[in-house]
């Protein structure tokens, strides 16, 4: 609803506002923003990244300790979802199905454990659910969703990204950003529940890791499937004893 005090334009903010690339980038900062909340629908709060069983064990016990561990989570992802969803961007912003469809079979297949496989699965359907609201007037997300259910496809995480971000206009630098910044706060999120560290440790581990993930897309955009790899054994090793612990905070 207007307001009778409503500020008049002026001739600057009139300038900018006129500009259709202003208009293009306002929108693009807008999505962007969107699809990396935490609060963006798709279960993130649901699951800690094998967080839950570290912190048990005692192995993620202060703020040095999880800053290691979130530095690994994200170096994992990094060269391996990460690669994924830049890879599924490529394939949506060309139309490509099959290749969608063959990227999503692949990046399942570095998931050793049948937690990390849930994971995926189960954010991935949540986005494709929620793309076919967004975009409703492109059947991707659609023929994708039909496909996942009928389990010819997994329907990863990863994969749902690249698509929406394609469906939306935005680059490759801004989807990597939005899937490690991710992977990072869920880390960070759950560990405010279940490790002794506060806010502005948290923040100040976001904000320390955020700045080397140009490092990493540089490197990430050049890889191909032969060039994945997520080698954090640890982190398998927490995954396989969360399936078989008491712990059931998070779902990972």
């Amino acid at each position: 609803m207007a307001t009778a005090n409503m500020p008049t334009p002026t001739s600057h903010t009139k300038h900018y506002i006129t500009q259709p690339k202003f208009n293009q980038k306002m929108n693009s900062l807008m999505h962007l923003l969107q699809f990396t909340d935490s609060a963006f629908p798709v279960g993130t709060f649901s699951f800690s990244n094998g967080l839950e069983t570290a912190a048990h064990m005692g192995i993620v016990h202060d703020a040095d300790t999880l800053e290691q561990y979130a530095r690994s989570v994200s170096l994992q992802a990094a060269y391996s979802d990460g690669v994924a969803s830049l890879m599924a961007h490529r394939a949506a912003s060309t139309k490509d199905y099959d290749s969608i469809v063959k990227i999503d079979h692949e990046i399942m297949l570095f998931k050793m454990n049948d937690e990390a496989r849930l994971m995926l699965k189960r954010m991935g359907k949540k986005l494709a659910e929620l793309g076919t609201k967004l975009f409703p007037d492109d059947d991707l997300f659609r023929r994708w969703l039909e496909d996942i259910d009928a389990g010819k496809t997994p329907g990863s995480y990863p994969v749902a990204q690249g698509i929406a971000f394609a469906l939306a206009g935005l680059d490759e630098k801004s989807l990597y950003a939005s899937h490690q910044y991710g992977v990072i706060n869920m880390v960070l999120s759950a560990a405010l529940r279940c490790v002794r560290v506060s806010h502005y440790d948290t923040q100040k581990i976001l904000f320390k890791l955020s700045e080397e993930t140009m490092t990493h897309f540089k490197r990430a955009s050049e890889m191909t499937f032969d060039d994945m790899n997520s080698f954090v054994p640890e982190m398998d090793i927490f995954a396989s004893l969360h399936e078989r612990g008491m712990m059931r905070m998070f779902m990972n």
